[in-house]
């Protein structure tokens, strides 16, 4: 999924604005260059001449901060360095991490949206890629559980 769909998904969910988008990345890196302006033209639509493409720095940072805000910083544990390449397992994860969605939230998710998905398909997309049972999260999938997690955030399940 496109790193500004994901960005545009999660800013419509908790109903953030740049400033806040802003206030989240630095969160995780205070010293990280980024303004309100940048994350304004990341959410424009793909065929605006003002579209800008999130990079995979601006959604990692975006995503720890967001588990930061959510459930604080736990300074016994070193800081772990942002992923150089976001895929949708990694988005998965740290949405899963940030809601504190246990397996039983992620099924009633994926079957709010009519997309249910059965334990040893959601166990294979939170394995390591080297696993021989590792499964790649799709598009779909991905946006299914936006969608269901916003639902819920929102109050509509």
């Amino acid at each position: 999924m496109i790193n500004n769909d994901v960005l545009r998904s999660i800013r419509y969910m908790l109903d953030l604005s740049d400033s806040k988008v802003v206030d989240t990345v630095h969160l995780a890196d205070p010293g990280f260059n980024i303004d309100p302006a940048q994350v304004h033209d990341f959410l424009h639509k793909d065929d605006d001449p003002l579209f800008e493409t999130c990079p995979d720095t601006v959604l990692a940072r975006f995503l720890d901060g967001l588990i930061l805000q959510r459930r604080g910083r736990d300074d016994s544990q070193p800081a772990r360095p942002p992923e150089k390449r976001i895929t949708n397992n990694i988005v998965l994860k740290k949405l899963r991490v940030a809601f504190e969605l246990k397996d039983v939230d992620m099924h009633a998710i994926f079957a709010g949206t009519g997309f249910p998905v059965s334990k040893p398909e959601l166990s294979a997309l939170f394995r390591q890629p080297e696993h021989k049972n590792y499964r790649e999260c799709g598009d779909q999938l991905l946006r299914n559980f936006l969608k269901g997690l916003t639902q819920r955030v929102r109050g509509a399940i």
